[in-house]
């Protein structure tokens, strides 16, 4: 771990790869079929600038965020990139254009997804105040029940001519609920209803899957994918073996070690006693830098390549763990801990410790950590 700077923490991130798993995915698309990123929420709290460069210079031309403000974000990290930035090509704002962005995301030359036929009044309009056709992207719902046109606002379209007169539809997209479970019968029947929808758009290209969906098979890539957690090495599958690669290093140092040789408590509201002999070791790390306060008593930390479980509660600023395994000379002050990944507990334990998704854990990872970027 490099020095923390004043920092508690130090989140390493591996660009080359996620640069790997973007090749990854690539490489399973037919051919015709494009690979966009999605790196809203700042890139899954990785970092949005970096993330972004790096897979525009692995040729990404497509890229998702979630609002207006990630859009500009995103335009300016891609603008300091130089050259990267010029080859971007588009972003697009999964949230839509709302009463109070439609002109910001027409000014910036972002793509809005419209998701509703408000959504399709509004840009329609915009695209009338500025005397032009204006270029977007429109999401169908086809079983998530979330976001997207229902079969009434396609009966709407295909009756009404000027429906979407001023509105370039570049792609129309739907989201796949269950593609992290392949046999689930969901999946099947967002497809079927997908391809269904698409007669309603026969100019536009097509875009399903997320990461999960792209692992389904070329029947649900069409001509865009669009995966985010596997970018940042999550596993897009429920179950079964990860084979993307680890982006994320989460480390930091003991800063005092206990010896406790008597039953005791350990930590707020003695959720945890100590049975008889044993070495805890308190690290300067906790909920405010995005350490999940539900891994209290179930988290796994390793130091010496030693497994170090967590004991006791998560707080704000400190956990504490039991090293009693590992060689005393090597769990003093200052030691390395590593909380996440570096050959211990990968993202996915993790996120299976705290009962969540890989997703909440990188996105909850705060800023109080030294992002340090390598490769």
């Amino acid at each position: 771990m490099s020095p923390v700077d004043g920092a508690s923490a130090t989140l390493t991130i591996d660009l080359g790869a996620l640069a790997a798993n973007y090749r990854l995915l690539r490489a399973r698309l037919g051919p015709g079929c494009q690979c966009a990123a999605v790196v809203k929420a700042d890139a899954y709290g990785l970092g949005l600038g970096p993330v972004a460069r790096r897979l525009a210079r692995e040729g990404c031309g497509h890229f998702f965020v979630a609002t207006l403000d990630e859009a500009a974000a995103l335009r300016d990290a891609l603008d300091q990139g130089g050259d990267e930035g010029e080859a971007a090509g588009a972003i697009y704002v999964l949230l839509g254009a709302e009463p109070d962005t439609a002109a910001g995301l027409a000014e910036l030359g972002v793509i809005p997804v419209l998701n509703s036929r408000e959504h399709i009044e509004l840009w329609r309009k915009e695209a009338a105040r500025r005397g032009g056709p204006l270029p977007a992207i429109v999401q169908v719902d086809t079983g998530m029940n979330r976001l997207g046109l229902e079969a009434r606002d396609l009966d709407w379209i295909a009756q009404e001519p000027d429906a979407l007169a001023g509105i370039e539809v570049r792609f129309v997209m739907s989201h796949l609920a269950c593609a992290d479970e392949p046999g689930h019968p969901l999946n099947q029947r967002q497809l079927d209803a997908f391809i269904g929808a698409r007669a309603t758009f026969p100019a536009a290209s097509a875009s399903l899957s997320n990461s999960g969906g792209i692992l389904l098979g070329q029947a649900y890539h069409f001509d865009l994918v669009r995966p985010g957690i596997a970018l940042y090495g999550g596993n897009p599958l429920a179950q079964g073996p990860n084979s993307f690669s680890e982006v994320v290093q989460l480390q930091t140092r003991i800063v005092q070690v206990r010896e406790i040789d008597s039953p005791q408590a350990v930590g707020y509201g003695a959720t945890h006693r100590v049975a008889g002999p044993c070495r805890i070791a308190t690290v300067p790390v906790g909920y405010a830098d995005g350490y999940l306060r539900s891994l209290g008593n179930r988290g796994t930390a390793f130091v010496a390549g030693v497994r170090a479980p967590l004991v006791g509660r998560v707080s704000m600023d400190l956990i504490t763990l039991d090293v009693t395994a590992a060689p005393p000379e090597q769990t003093r002050p200052g030691a390395i801990v590593t909380l996440i990944g570096g050959g211990g507990a990968g993202l996915d334990d993790i996120a299976r410790e705290a009962g969540t998704i890989s997703y909440e854990i990188l996105t909850r990872l705060g800023p109080r950590l030294k992002r340090a970027y390598v490769n």
